[in-house]
């Protein structure tokens, strides 16, 4: 699974996007506010290091996920 954070611009939020090995988009949701359902994705009981990995990843660069 890949993370990449999207910078919004003015009234927009930051957004996270997670992609599938294939870059396929699976999840989109505000970096601001944690995704709910994490367990849809196997990321459940991962929440905190998850938003560890939000708040320090950069801008546009595509990361490979892995918490």
């Amino acid at each position: 699974m890949y993370i990449i954070k999207v910078k919004g611009k003015a009234k927009i939020p930051n957004y996270i996007q997670l992609r599938d090995d294939n870059f396929v988009l699976i999840a989109y949701f505000r970096a601001d506010r944690p995704l709910k359902k994490l367990e849809k994705y196997g990321l459940e009981g991962k929440e905190e290091a998850l938003q560890e990995v939000i708040n320090s990843l950069p801008f546009g660069k595509l990361q490979k996920l892995e918490i």
